[in-house]
């Protein structure tokens, strides 16, 4: 990534820290009704209408925001007008996931659609990366359900903390021996724009 880059969906711009030393410039979109704090955002837009000039950003990212989106392929469109030639955009996005920032939480993308919707607008795909195997994802799922019980006489002994830390790790180390990636939580795509 280098030059401007436009952050859609950026929410409280939580990769601003991390990209800053290979952009010029992290401008941040979403929109006025976001769930997030409003402070990092630099313009006041939906996915689908960012109002920027055409060809005017180097490269995106769009971090678990399209599963949001009623109309995804209308988003990725309007990414690809305001990203230059040459440029590159990165997205993640979840698949097997729990519902959440509800009710706006509308897809789970398997890496075939996302190709077919990445090039239907007109990216060419560079890499669509699984993000986990099974086990990582089993035990990121079971972690989240073990932390609803977080609260009351249980909180306070940090049983359950202890206990979700044990699953992690065993999912990390299990992860590192055998990784089926069809059991995947998300993807990640980098795409270009010829």
């Amino acid at each position: 990534m280098h030059g401007r880059l436009i952050d859609i969906g950026c929410g409280i711009k939580p990769y601003q820290i991390l990209l800053s030393p290979y952009v010029s410039e992290h401008i941040g979109v979403d929109q006025p009704q976001t769930f997030h704090a409003k402070s990092n955002i630099d313009l006041f837009s939906t996915a689908y209408e960012i109002g920027i000039a055409n060809d005017a950003f180097d490269c995106a990212i769009c971090t678990s925001v399209l599963e949001h989106l009623e109309e995804p392929e209308i988003a990725l469109r309007e990414c690809f007008r305001v990203i230059k030639p040459g440029g590159r955009v990165i997205y993640s996005v979840p698949f097997i996931w729990h519902l959440h920032e509800e009710p706006r939480d509308y897809y789970r993308f398997s890496k075939y659609g996302l190709q077919y919707l990445f090039e239907k607008v007109g990216f060419e795909i560079l890499e669509i990366k699984a993000l986990s195997g099974f086990w990582v994802t089993f035990g990121t799922m079971l972690a989240y359900n073990v932390s609803r019980f977080n609260k009351g006489l249980i909180r306070h002994t940090h049983l359950l903390d202890m206990l979700i830390l044990m699953i992690q790790g065993l999912a990390y180390i299990m992860e590192k021996l055998d990784k089926p990636e069809q059991w995947t939580w998300g993807y990640m795509v980098l795409a270009g724009k010829k």
